[in-house]
Parts: structure tokens; C-alpha cells; sequence
């Protein structure tokens, strides 16, 4: 074959395969990342039939974790990151701290040295970057404060895993492992400590000074040029530049120079459209990290260690996970948000493939250690998306159980039944229902919103706006925003499936009532009216139809409008 190469093979072999188990899995009703990671088992080097490059998969799952961090950042800013600092920092600090300390006591009981159950602690507690923001996109749940903690805390772990990653070299020789050839441990360590911290410090330092003037005006320089093919490519820049450059540079990870670089563009009026150009490339190079990562198991351990096996996913999903719902209760956060944040942490991911590697390289960590974490990875990776299903009645048992943990929030949100009448009820307060509430206020129109930010709904309140946080629209929510006595009810969240259901319970509550949905498609559109809705918008079509108008309206007229 004198076109084989790698680099092809590895990448249209794990797209392909990975179409194909991803399709399976759907069909099977599973989340479709089961899918890709069985097909990073069946393409690894532990089965039978073709085996793809493991490096180069690896290399280029890391392009997703970029990817996908500097998507992140676009949708991040400065303030949010700074607004959960109080809980993110100690959180994330005494969650590691928990999780190395069990998973230490668990190397301790199979006999293995100081040194190996450090590394092994530790590679248990650090969450998957890609997983964590695939389970909150899943979920919509990005722009909430439940995914501005996550985030934050995933943040503070990264910046942990550096340190670690400086550190086990330096001690490798203490802990009982292989020396470095470094004669003086002591100095080395301290000025190890000093040499990471001071460029974790100048990497921000020139992130936000130098970045937050470059990045913007080099982004709004190409879009003035009007070629849509060269924005594209310096969005890539951009990324994969900053990424790669502060890796190499400052010594930072991938990820963190790439969420750094979207944290800033996010300051840009041009952050919506470079999220949109980068979005193909984030889903495709995603998908090639859940291959690689399953390239990487060898399923003999199961067979081999079970119970070992066992200990080490119970530790990941319930050990970690409940230290993290604890601290965030102790915080005196909500309760739906303490469950969501531990559901996020409850899996493991690159940087424990990361510190598994380096702990063997270095003769902390024994082969079978590293195959412990990288099963404990797999599983819980592929447990993951099933975590997040008992949180809603796992939230009301609770407080069923336990009203004060209700009561011991500083987000207690109000729920006085609405007194309005002939109202419009809007759900979803995004961009598009914020627009709407806009022009509704501005009509003198009275509104009730429900919302599921509690932030939100907390600062409309505030404003003596009728709000009403709910994750899903509900009966009792439904009824609190007094929909049996409105007019009009408004749907402006984007997922059409959740917004079939809201018609059907609306119409059932007031028949009368006039509902508006949103669309992205005609076919979108049609399954809103068939199930009950009066009107269902998409954007598309409204544009037309507002040009359309324009240009009927304004046939005979030279004076220029702006509509």
C-alpha cells in the first residue's frame, strides 16, 4: 500500500469505527460516548483484527481537549471565573486531598509502596476535562452556576496536576522510587516549586495583559478583510497558538492556554461567530479522545483484579464524589447544585493517564497500577452519563428526609405564587428570552419567567420581576407563574424535544392559553404545532419574512432604515 501512512490510517480508522459503535449504541439507547470508546477497545492493541497508532491517537485526542477548553472560554468570563473562586479553590483542594488519601489506603491493603499509592491517589481524583464539559453541554447546563463551579473546580485541578507533575520527579527518589539524576532533592524540589508557581503566575500575568489586547484586535483586524475562510484559520491560530505556546513556554497544560485564550476572545463581539467556526472541529477531535482513551484499556484486568477493579471505580464515583457534594453543602450551596457538581466529578480521565505514566516511568507505580487507573477511567467514563439520572429524585428524597438542608442555602429561591392575570409566561431567559422580556417590558406587557439559573432567577426577583427557578417546567412550577390566568405562554429555550412536552402540559393547565415555541427547522416547527402549540417561530423564516416586509414597505422609499 504505498499510500499507507499512520497518521491516515489511525484517523480515518477511529472515525470510522467510531461511527459505527456510536450508531450501535444510539440504536441500544446508550449515550453515543459508550460507543467511542468501544471502539478505542476494539482498534487498541489488547484485541484482535486492525490496530491503530495509540500515540497519534493520543496526539490528536489532545487537539479536542484544546478545542473543546477554548470553546469553554468563549463562554467564560473573567467575572465568572472569579465569582466561584471561594468555593472552586478549597473544593477542588480538599476533593484531591480526600481522593489521594483513599486511594492511598487502597494501595496500602494490595502492599504496594508510598511513593505508588501517591500517584495512584492522586490520578483518582482529577476529573476528565473532556467528560465533564461533554456531560454539561449534554445537559445545558454550561451557563449555569452548577457549570461555572464545575469549571472553576476543574480549573483548579488542572493547575494541581501541574504542580504534581513538577513535583513526582523531584521525589521520586524519597518515595521509593527511581532517582532523577539530580544530586541535591531538597534544592531541587524547592526550586522546582518556585520555578512552576512563578510561570503559572506570568502565564496569566501576560494572558491578561498582553492576550487581552492582541486577541481581540487581531480577530476584528481579519473579519474586516471579509474572507470567512481566513477568520476560520485565525480562530485555529488563535487556539492551537496560545494552547501550544503556553505549554511550551510556561509549562501550563494544553487545555488551560486554550481556555485562557477563549476566556479573553469571550471579551470580543466576534466570540459568538468564532465559537460557530470552531464547533465541527470540537465535536470531531472529541470523539477522537474517547477513541484513544479506549485504546488504552486492557479489559484482562478485569479478569485478573476484580475486586481491585472494583475498589478503584467505587472510590472514583462514590468516594470523590460525595467528598465533593459534602464540601459544596458545607459551602452552603443548593442542594441540586452540590449533586450536580459531585455527578461532574464522579470520573477520571487525561491527566490520570497522564500521572500513570510518569508514576511507571519513574518507578513509583507498578504496570498493574497503571491498568487499575485506566480501567477505573474507561468504567467510569462510561458510567458517567447514567450519574446524572437520580439527581432530581435524588434531590426531593433528600430534602424529604432532611428540610433543613433546603433551608441552609444562601440561593433559596422565591416562590410566592404570581398575583399577574392576562400575563405572557416566558421560559428560558438566554439570549433570546432576555430580548423578549426587553421589548415586553418596554410594551408596558406584564411577564412572569421561569428559568433554570438560580443566579437569574435570584437578580430578576431582585428587580420585582415574577421568576421561578425550575430545571424542567413543571406543574407546580407552571402553576406558580399563574399560567391557568395568562395569555400567552413563550418557549424560548432551544431544545425542541423538552419544549413538546411543556406545550402538552401548559395546554392541559389552560386550555385558552395562546403558546409561541421556538424552532430551528420546518420539521422542528411542525411537531410543536401538532402537539398543541398556537405559533412556532424559526429563526430563518423570520428573517425572511422581516426582509420581505421591509422591502415591500420601503419599495418607493430612497431615505435609508434601520428596522
Amino acid at each position: 500500500m504505498p499510500h499507507h501512512t499512520p497518521l491516515i490510517a489511525t484517523i480515518v480508522g477511529a472515525i470510522v469505527i467510531a461511527f459505527i459503535f456510536g450508531a450501535l449504541a444510539i440504536r441500544f439507547r446508550l449515550p453515543p460516548l459508550i460507543g467511542y470508546l468501544l471502539a478505542g477497545v476494539a482498534v487498541g492493541p489488547f484485541t484482535p483484527g486492525f490496530v491503530a497508532d495509540q500515540s497519534l491517537a493520543a496526539e490528536l485526542s489532545e487537539l479536542g481537549v484544546i478545542l473543546l477548553m477554548f470553546g469553554v472560554g468563549l463562554h467564560f468570563s473573567l467575572k465568572d471565573l472569579l465569582a466561584v473562586k471561594n468555593i472552586a479553590i478549597p473544593g477542588a483542594i480538599v476533593q484531591i486531598a480526600v481522593a489521594t488519601v483513599l486511594g492511598l489506603g487502597l494501595a496500602h491493603l494490595m502492599g504496594w509502596s508510598l511513593g505508588g499509592g501517591l500517584v495512584f491517589g492522586l490520578a483518582l481524583s482529577v476529573a476528565s476535562t473532556v467528560v465533564l464539559l461533554q456531560a454539561l453541554q449534554d445537559r445545558h447546563l454550561m451557563d449555569t452556576r452548577e457549570g461555572h463551579i464545575a469549571i472553576g473546580w476543574l480549573i483548579v485541578e488542572d493547575l494541581a496536576m501541574v504542580l504534581t507533575l513538577v513535583l513526582i520527579p523531584a521525589l521520586a527518589g524519597m518515595l521509593g522510587g527511581q532517582s532523577p539524576e539530580h544530586a541535591d532533592a531538597d534544592g531541587t524540589l524547592a526550586g522546582a516549586l518556585a520555578l512552576t508557581v512563578g510561570k503559572v503566575i506570568a502565564f496569566i500575568a501576560v494572558m491578561m495583559i498582553f492576550g487581552r489586547r492582541f486577541i481581540p484586535w487581531v480577530l476584528g483586524w481579519v473579519a474586516k478583510t471579509g474572507s470567512k475562510e481566513l477568520f476560520r484559520l485565525c480562530v485555529l491560530a488563535i487556539t492551537l497558538g496560545f494552547a501550544y505556546g503556553s505549554a511550551v513556554v510556561f509549562d501550563v497544560s494544553f487545555a488551560l492556554g486554550a481556555f485562557f485564550a477563549g476566556m479573553i476572545l469571550s471579551e470580543s463581539k466576534l466570540s459568538h461567530r468564532a465559537a460557530e467556526e470552531t464547533l465541527p472541529l470540537r465535536d470531531a477531535f472529541a470523539v477522537l479522545f474517547f477513541v484513544a482513551a479506549g485504546m488504552l484499556f486492557d479489559p484482562s484486568i478485569l479478569l485478573r483484579e476484580p475486586l481491585a477493579v472494583l475498589a478503584t471505580v467505587t472510590i472514583i464515583i462514590f468516594g470523590k464524589s460525595i467528598a465533593a457534594f459534602l464540601i459544596v453543602l458545607a459551602f452552603r450551596h443548593p442542594l441540586k447544585t452540590a449533586l450536580t457538581v459531585a455527578a461532574s466529578l464522579a470520573q477520571i480521565g487525561e491527566f490520570s493517564f497522564i500521572l500513570a505514566t510518569v508514576g511507571l516511568q519513574f518507578g513509583l507505580l507498578s504496570q498493574v497500577g497503571k491498568d487499575l487507573i485506566l480501567a477505573g477511567a474507561i468504567i467510569s467514563i462510561v458510567i458517567n452519563p447514567f450519574v446524572f439520572g437520580p439527581i432530581k429524585p435524588l434531590t426531593r428524597w433528600i430534602e424529604q428526609r432532611f428540610p433543613q438542608l433546603g433551608d441552609s442555602t444562601t440561593d433559596v429561591i422565591a416562590a410566592t405564587p404570581s398575583q399577574l392575570k392576562d400575563h405572557v409566561v416566558i421560559v428560558g431567559y438566554g439570549r433570546v428570552g432576555s430580548l423578549v422580556a426587553e421589548g415586553l417590558g418596554a410594551s408596558a406587557v406584564a411577564y412572569a419567567v421561569i428559568e433554570d439559573d438560580d443566579g437569574v432567577v435570584q437578580a430578576l426577583n431582585s428587580q420585582g420581576i415574577d421568576a421561578y427557578y425550575s430545571e424542567g417546567v413543571t406543574s407546580n412550577v407552571l402553576t406558580l407563574a399563574n399560567i391557568m390566568e395568562a395569555k400567552c405562554l413563550l418557549l424560548t429555550i432551544p431544545n425542541v424535544f423538552e419544549s413538546a412536552k411543556m406545550v402538552e402540559l401548559a395546554h392541559k393547565m389552560n386550555p385558552a392559553l395562546r403558546i409561541v415555541a421556538r424552532a430551528y427547522s420546518d420539521e422542528e416547527a411542525k411537531h410543536l404545532l401538532h402537539v398543541g402549540a398556537t405559533h412556532a417561530v424559526t429563526g430563518e423564516r423570520e428573517i425572511a419574512i422581516g426582509m420581505a416586509t421591509w422591502l415591500v414597505d420601503h419599495s418607493y422609499s430612497n431615505t435609508p432604515q434601520a428596522s
